[in-house]
Order: C-alpha cells, then structure tokens, then sequence
C-alpha cells in the first residue's frame, strides 16, 4: 500500500468511510503524498499528454481566441487573463505568443490559478519574462474584466457518486475490505433530497466542487464582465454510468490500487456546468465537440502556414498533430472532448462555437 494508502485506511478505521469526492481530493491534493503535489505528471515519461503538449496549435488558437474576445469587451487594458490548471505553462505560452498578433499593443496580465509545487516551478520556467502571476485560489484573482481559460480541469475536480437501491440513492463510498485493502460500498442509508430519475442499480455522478466553481465564476463574469473557455473530455447529455478513472503510465488502472500515484479523473458533465452558470444570469456558448471548435478556427491553415517553413519531418509531425487534436473517433480528441464557452453578457457569437 503507498504512503498516502495507507493514511486513507487509518482514517478510515478511525472514522468510517469516506465519500468518493474525500478520496478523490485526497489523492490529488493531499499536501504531502497528493497526486499533483508530488510529480509532473505530462508528457511520455509521465501519466498523460494534454492538447497543449501536442502541439503549439492548440494554445495558438486559444490565443487568437482570447484576442477576437478582449476585441468584444471592449479592449479592456489591461487583459486579465486567467488559466485555471495551466500544466507547464504551455498553453499559456502559446496563447501570449498569438495574442501578440491577435491583439497588438494590448496589455496582457497572465494569471495562474495552481496549487502544484512541481508544476509551479514548470511554469515560472516556461513563462519567465511574461508578468505572470500566480494563485492558489480564484478569490485573489484581480478585480474587473477577465478571460478565463480551463483545459482539462473540471475533470479532475472531486466528484460525488451515488447508486439506485430500492429505498433511494445511497452514497458510493470508499471503505475496507476483509483484508484491509481499499474497496467500494455503499453508504447504508439513502441520501434524501436527491432529485434524479433512474433504474435500480444505476450509477450517477455529481461533480459537486465543479458547479460550485462554475457557478462562482460565472457570478464574477456576470458582475464584472468576461468569459470563460472551458475544454474537458465529458458528455452533453446527463446520464448515468461509472465514468471515475484512474492513469498510471498512459493506461488505465485501479482507481483504489495505488492513492497519490496515479491521476484521477471523471466525465465532465456539461449539461449540469451550463445549468450551473445559467442559474447565476451567465450566458452559454457551446458546447461543442473539440474537432468543429479548432477546424472552425482555422487548424488546417495554420497547420499549412507552419508547413511551410518546416522539415519534411516536421511537416509529418504536424500533420499527425492536426490528426490526434481532431480525431472523430469514439473515444479520439476530437470528439471525446468538447468546449462551453460562458459569457458574462450576451458578447454575440463567439469564434468556432455556432449559435443554437
């Protein structure tokens, strides 16, 4: 059992079981074993790869993004600009080198909402000389305008699970089994007040940490203006399923085998993040699959204006790069994630996501 295993198994001798969204921020936060407080987890010797680490296109389109958008809030000076969970600092790099373009003269803000000491180190590295500033929170974020940005971040924010029984919903938790090891179970009484419609047996995920989120950051854009990018793998439609998933090494594993050394993460539910915002006066752009929203801001000419100056190697390596960020496919980037924009007022059409 790891070191943080087997604080989770005392706690839980002590005290009982524990919800899933406890586990989850445990194994990610926790401050001295959690997940993302300990290792870089990105690139080939890491867990995962994100969109930004693929190619240098997809923080590019953000940033003429984010310039097309600060042209709609009336050039706001200067530009706060927000990445919630910004990996190396990658995506941010990126976006500030199109926004030079995109936004010529702007005064640009960068700011970093991390708790990851690893990762915060990567970052200062990659974004040494652009202003950045970083937080651990969004309360300290600064006042007025700002265009928030969040590439796979909701999913990894804890989630609640709860399954059908015959007398109600009843909390999916984490326990001991007979020999000490961690297993699931079922809280023995129902959770009332659960309002959802569902067969005996089905499992439904409540990602509770990431409607309070989304509704605080959409009463900040309705206040004071904005908006925000969101970018997640996830569903559009509500529905029921065991979406919880633990990476280790780019495959999947146990999600109780080894706590604090591997990733956790679940679907993000946008249909439940758009009815959060909503409830707070925000405006919904979206969502829409990963593929339409870069192909509708110009993937493929970038991708032949940087051919141009390329190796035949490199060409081949962007062409692979323009595949993976769009691939259709069932579970391909292109379709598996998807992109909600949320507004603070009704900013018109946003770039690569069409009006319903």
């Amino acid at each position: 059992m790891t070191p943080l295993g087997a604080e989770i198994a005392a706690l839980i001798r002590h005290g009982g079981p524990i919800g899933v969204d406890r586990y989850m921020a445990l194994c990610l936060g926790h401050p001295i074993h959690g997940y993302y407080r300990t290792r870089d987890p990105l690139g080939a010797q890491g867990d995962f790869t994100t969109a930004p680490e693929i190619s240098q296109m997809f923080g590019e389109l953000l940033g003429a993004w984010v310039g097309y958008v600060h042209g709609q809030l009336g050039r706001p000076d200067p530009l706060v600009l927000v990445e919630l969970g910004p990996g190396r600092g990658t995506l941010m790099a990126d976006a500030l080198r199109a926004l030079r373009v995109a936004a010529p003269g702007a005064e640009v803000r960068p700011h970093l909402v991390e708790t990851s000491p690893v990762l915060r180190t990567a970052q200062e590295r990659t974004l040494a000389g652009t202003g950045a500033m970083w937080h651990a929170e969004i309360e300290t974020l600064p006042e007025g305008p700002a265009i928030v940005v969040a590439n796979e971040f909701f999913d990894c924010l804890p989630v609640r699970q709860f399954e059908r029984r015959p007398t109600g919903w009843h909390e999916r938790q984490v326990g001991l089994g007979p020999e000490g090891d961690l297993v699931f179970g079922l809280a023995p009484e129902a959770t009332p007040g659960l309002d959802a419609d569902g067969p005996e047996g089905a499992l439904l995920s409540v990602p509770a940490a990431g409607l309070a989120l989304m509704r605080q950051l959409a009463r900040r854009l309705c206040e004071s203006g904005g908006a925000l990018l969101a970018i997640d793998y996830g569903h559009v439609r509500p529905g029921f399923g065991d979406t919880l998933q633990a990476l280790s090494g780019h495959r999947f594993a146990d999600p109780l085998a080894a706590p604090g050394e591997a990733d956790l993460t679940h679907h993000v539910d946008f249909a439940a993040l758009a009815k959060a915002a909503q409830a707070e006066g925000a405006t919904i752009h979206g969502p829409v699959a990963q593929r339409d929203f870069l192909l509708a801001l110009g993937l493929n000419a970038r991708a032949e204006r940087l051919k141009t100056r390329a190796t035949a190697g490199q060409a081949t390596a962007i062409d692979a790069a323009v595949q993976q960020l769009t691939d259709a496919s069932q579970d391909g980037m292109g379709n598996l994630f998807k992109v909600l924009a949320v507004s603070g007022r009704d900013l018109g059409p946003l770039p690569g996501i069409p009006e319903a």
